[in-house]
């Protein structure tokens, strides 16, 4: 072998201490890249690549997420001046009252909070964690199975090994790049339910003064207004969440059910790979935060996703509404009402990359749809009745509802008669079922049992499920 020439076991053994949790050597490492590309590797750049390479390997993900948020978050202060706290305890303060007119839903336990970028940060992390574990988790996963497929036979039993390893550089690329997007969005929010899920635990409401003035930029609406009536907004979706205590758990299992079914397109990963620049790692940050390694969905994932755009809508259509009738005399109040469907409905800049980071965009695309399913609902039999429907989740408004009301709506109102409400095929079978009956019953045995009148005549899928 000539001199100029790298051993394939120096390579092999330098993997194998990566992978065993051993010490590197960057000029080692150094020569064996070296020797297998052919190529000379700058030593500067190699000690940086090292210690970047070293600190994912021993670093919590999830806390690097936590310091790159925060970082962003906090670039423009820590704190809150004190007379945009001032304003925001009395902001409240009103809301509530006008909120006791609108809704039948009571008062919070907890008094609401005015909260910096960097409290949101750290107030949320744990759900937007929850959310994107499983596509970080795809991803690392993608790169373990790259790494198998790439190095040649005779290294293959010692890459087995090094699952643990990839997997930590794979939650490392993407915790990074999740930490990023959270702080810009930090930077956009004005409340905690400003993004339309509940990142927030039940029953807290908040608002972020930071970012006030930019959600009034270009309306012309007197500041006072604006928080006025993002405070009404936010106690309303407060008191929704504290009251329907099934619905926050409701919410996020939709979320993570969609989530779960996330994949990494392997060939995209492959084909970015091969033309990546070491040196230059924008590319494959780029495509991890604009989703471009998330494959198309699944139609599951479609069908889970339009579950879960209709349980939003829903949610938001009822704030909508009842945020509109306690800010009826606010005289800005339709303008700012506009400009917040418009901002549920676009999303900004950081929106946009969290979706695609996460292959999900959160965006009611039926919100105008529930909210005037909502109305009429209001309308036709009153505020008490229609809050009554958060009061279990077998008895909320569902698609159909959104499509068209007037059944929900006669149903509602055969209750306030007092008429109890038609039975269809189902109800009557589960009735039977919770009597003690089988199913059937009615047709076994005696004369039914034989004749065409018989149950059993007709077709499968017309009988019960």
């Amino acid at each position: 072998m000539a001199d100029d020439e790298q051993d394939p076991s120096d390579f092999e053994e330098m993997l194998r201490r990566m992978m065993s949790g051993g010490g590197i050597d960057p000029e080692a490492l150094r020569d064996a890249l070296s020797g297998a590309s052919g190529m000379p590797v700058d030593p500067a750049q190699m000690s940086g690549f090292m210690a970047q390479l070293q600190g994912m390997f021993n670093a919590d993900p999830w806390q690097s997420a936590r310091q790159q948020a925060l970082h962003i978050a906090n670039r423009d202060g820590l704190g809150i001046a004190g007379g945009a706290r001032s304003s925001l305890v009395d902001a409240f303060g009103l809301a509530n009252l006008w909120l006791g007119e609108a809704t039948t839903i009571s008062e919070l336990a907890s008094s609401p909070q005015a909260m910096t970028r960097g409290e949101w940060v750290e107030k949320t992390l744990p759900v937007w964690q929850e959310i994107a574990d499983p596509v970080a988790t795809s991803i690392a996963d993608a790169l373990t199975g790259a790494l198998e497929t790439q190095v040649p036979p005779e290294m293959q039993q010692m890459v087995q090994g090094a699952g643990q390893l990839m997997r930590g550089l794979g939650s490392s690329l993407f915790a990074a790049q999740f930490g990023q997007v959270l702080g810009r969005l930090s930077l956009e929010v004005v409340s905690g339910g400003d993004v339309g899920i509940p990142v927030l635990s039940a029953g807290t409401a908040a608002l972020i003064p930071q970012n006030i003035a930019d959600f009034g930029e270009g309306l012309e609406v007197p500041e006072d207004q604006i928080t006025l009536y993002l405070a009404v907004r936010e106690l309303a979706y407060a008191r929704l969440y504290r009251h329907a205590k099934w619905l926050h758990l409701h919410v996020l299992s939709q979320i993570t059910e969609y989530a779960r079914g996330v994949t990494v397109d392997f060939a995209a990963l492959e084909d970015l790979a091969s033309r990546l620049d070491p040196s230059d790692p924008a590319e494959l940050r780029a495509a991890i935060e604009g989703g471009a390694l998330l494959p198309t969905q699944t139609e599951s994932q479609r069908e889970s996703l339009v579950r879960l755009e209709n349980l939003i809508a829903t949610i938001d259509g009822w704030v909508d509404v009842v945020t509109e009738q306690a800010t009826a005399r606010l005289p800005d109040g339709e303008r700012l009402a506009e400009a917040a469907r418009r901002r549920r409905a676009v999303g900004g800049p950081a929106e946009d990359a969290l979706g695609a980071l996460v292959g999900l965009k959160l965006r009611p695309r039926r919100l105008r749809e529930a909210s005037a399913m909502w109305r009429a609902v209001t309308d036709a039999v009153g505020v008490a009745a229609r809050d009554a429907l958060w009061d279990y989740p077998d008895i909320m408004p569902l698609a159909s509802d959104i499509d068209d009301p007037s059944a929900l709506i006669a149903r509602l109102e055969a209750v306030q008669r007092g008429e109890q409400p038609a039975t269809d095929e189902l109800d009557e079978a589960l009735a039977r079922l919770l009597d003690g009956e089988e199913f059937g019953d009615e047709d076994s045995g005696g004369e039914e049992s034989g004749g065409e009148e018989s149950g059993d005549e007709r077709p499968e899928g017309d009988r019960p499920v």
